[in-house]
C-alpha cells in the first residue's frame, strides 16, 4: 500500500469513527449507558484489523481529552451549588480514595496473587471516580442537586490523589527503601500549587477573554482551551496537580461573567466529544481481546467488590461526620463510575516496565467496562427508587452574544425567572432597566411571547434582554 492510499484510508477511518461515535451517543442515551462503552467497543473491534500498542500515545491523548472534559464540566458547575458540598466532596476525593484503594488493593492481593505494593497499585488506579463518565451520565438526569454537585466536585478533584498514589506506589515498587515523608510533602505541594495556579490562571483567562476584541467569534473558545492546556502545563512543570488546576480554572471561568461563555461551552462540548471518541477508541485499541478471557473471572470479582464493598466502605467512612442521609450515601456509593482516568493511569505501569503492567491494564479495562455498563445504566432508576430525583432542574444564568462579536459592545442577556424573584408578577414597563436595554423576547413554555409594556412576567419565563455590556451587572441585579 503506497503512502497516498494509506493516508486516504486513515482519513476515511477517522471519519467513520466520528460518525459511529455520534450515532453511538443516541443509543447510549436510549439504553442509559455512558457513551464510552460504545467507543471502547469500536476500538476493540478495530483491534482485529489494526495493531496498536503505543501506551505513550494513548496516555498523551487521554491527558488532552481529560483537560477538555474538565474544562467543560468545571465551566458548567456553578460555585453556589457546590459550595455547601465542598467538605463532603473533598473528603470523598481524599480519604474516600485512600480507603477505597486499600480495601480493593487487599482484595486484589489475593485474587490476582500480587505483593502488597503491587496490589495497592491496582487499588490506586481504580480508586477514583472519573469526571468524563460522571459528567456524561449525570448530564440531563434529574438527580437532586446536592448529590449531583457532590459527585461532580468529587470526580473533578479526586484525580490528584489517584495520580499521587499511583506514582508513589510505582516508585515504592521500584525503590522499596523510598522515604514516605517526602512523598506526603509532594502531595501537599501538588494540591496547593494546583489550587493556586488554577485560581490565578482562571482570573487571567477571564480578564483576557473579556478584554479581547476579535473579529471572529470562533477564536474565543480556542483561547479558553489554550488557557486550560497552558494551566495544566504550567502546573505540571512546577510539580503541581495539572488536572486539579484545570478544574479550578474552569470553575473560575464558569462562575465569572464571560461575554462569550455560551460560544465557549458550545464549542467545547463538540470538541469534548471528539476527544472522548478518540481517547476511548485508542484505549480500546490498546486492549487485546484475546487476553480478556484469562482475566474475566478475577476482573469480574474485583469489579463486583469495588462496586459493592470498597466504594461503599470508602463513602460511608469518609462521610462519617457529615449530615448526609443514609439514602444519599447509598446513591453516592453506587455512582462511583470508573472511566478514562483509571485506564489512563493503567498505562503508567506499562510505561514504567513493571512485570505485571499488561495484567494491570487488562484488569482495569475490564473493571471500567463493567462499571460503565452496570452502574451507568442503573444510577437513574436507583435515584428514582430512593426518591432522590428532582423534577425542577433550574437553568443557569447565561449570556447569548450577538453575531458580530468583534464589532459591537452589546450583548443579549439570557435570564431565567425563578419563583422567588421579585420581578414575578410585574409588567415589563415596571422594570427599572437602563434606557439602552430592551427585552427582545419572552419564552414561556414552548411559546414565544412578543414583549410589550404590559406583558406580565411569570415564574419559569426566559427573558432575552439586549443591552450594553457595561450595564450587564445592573441588568442582572434587577432579576437575580
Amino acid at each position: 500500500m503506497d503512502l497516498t492510499t494509506m493516508t486516504n484510508s486513515i482519513v476515511i477511518l477517522l471519519a467513520s469513527l466520528l460518525l459511529i461515535g455520534v450515532f453511538a451517543t443516541k443509543f447510549s442515551s436510549r439504553f442509559g449507558l455512558p457513551a464510552l462503552v460504545f467507543f471502547i467497543a469500536a476500538g476493540m473491534v478495530l483491534n482485529r484489523f489494526i495493531y496498536f500498542d503505543n501506551a505513550f500515545l494513548a496516555q498523551l491523548v487521554g491527558t488532552f481529552a481529560l483537560i477538555v472534559i474538565l474544562l467543560g464540566g468545571g465551566m458548567q458547575t456553578k460555585f453556589q451549588t457546590i459550595k455547601p458540598v465542598i467538605p463532603t466532596a473533598l473528603s470523598l476525593a481524599t480519604f474516600g480514595v485512600i480507603i477505597t484503594t486499600v480495601v480493593i488493593g487487599i482484595c486484589a492481593m489475593y485474587i490476582l496473587d500480587l505483593s502488597l505494593a503491587e496490589a495497592l497499585l491496582f487499588g490506586a488506579i481504580v480508586g477514583s471516580t472519573d469526571a468524563a463518565a460522571v459528567f456524561s451520565v449525570l448530564s440531563g438526569k434529574n438527580i437532586k442537586e446536592r448529590i449531583s454537585s457532590t459527585l461532580e466536585a468529587e470526580s473533578g478533584s479526586n484525580d490528584p490523589m489517584a495520580v499521587f498514589l499511583t506514582v508513589t506506589l510505582i516508585e515504592w515498587i521500584d525503590r522499596p527503601d523510598h522515604a514516605i515523608l517526602p512523598l506526603i510533602f509532594n502531595f501537599i505541594r501538588d494540591m496547593g500549587l494546583g489550587l493556586v495556579l488554577g485560581l490565578l490562571l482562571g482570573w487571567i483567562a477571564v480578564k483576557t477573554i473579556n478584554n479581547m476584541n476579535f473579529n471572529s467569534a470562533g477564536l474565543y473558545p480556542v483561547m479558553a482551551i489554550a488557557f486550560s492546556i497552558l494551566t495544566y502545563g504550567v502546573a505540571a512543570l512546577l510539580h503541581g496537580s495539572g488536572l486539579l488546576a484545570v478544574y479550578v480554572m474552569a470553575l473560575v471561568l464558569g462562575n465569572s461573567d464571560l461575554t462569550h461563555q455560551q460560544s465557549i461551552l458550545q464549542f467545547n462540548e463538540g470538541f469534548g466529544w471528539i476527544m472522548q471518541i478518540t481517547m476511548f477508541t485508542l484505549l480500546g485499541l490498546l486492549v487485546f481481546p484475546s487476553q480478556l478471557p484469562t482475566i474475566m473471572l478475577p476482573g469480574l470479582a474485583l469489579s463486583m467488590l469495588l462496586m459493592f464493598v470498597a466504594r461503599p466502605i470508602g463513602v460511608f467512612i469518609s462521610t462519617l461526620f457529615t449530615k448526609l442521609p443514609f439514602k444519599e450515601k447509598i446513591l453516592l456509593s453506587w455512582s462511583g463510575l470508573r472511566g478514562a482516568v483509571p485506564i489512563v493511569l493503567a498505562t503508567y505501569p506499562l510505561m514504567s516496565g513493571l512485570p505485571n503492567g499488561t495484567l494491570y491494564f487488562n484488569v482495569v479495562f475490564f473493571v471500567v467496562l463493567t462499571s460503565a455498563v452496570i452502574q451507568g445504566a442503573t444510577i437513574s432508576p436507583l435515584a428514582e427508587r430512593l426518591g432522590l430525583t428532582d423534577a425542577t432542574k433550574r437553568p443557569n444564568y447565561s449570556l447569548l452574544e450577538l453575531v458580530a462579536l468583534g464589532k459591537t459592545k452589546s450583548e443579549i442577556n439570557h435570564l431565567f425567572v425563578l419563583p422567588e424573584m421579585s420581578v414575578v408578577g410585574k409588567e415589563l414597563q415596571e422594570l427599572d432597566l437602563p434606557e439602552e436595554a430592551l427585552v427582545t423576547a419572552v419564552i414561556r413554555g414552548e411559546q414565544i411571547v412578543t414583549p410589550r409594556g404590559n406583558t406580565t412576567i411569570h415564574a419559569g419565563d426566559t427573558l432575552y434582554v439586549l443591552g450594553p455590556k457595561a450595564h450587564r451587572e445592573k441588568i442582572k441585579k434587577i432579576f437575580i
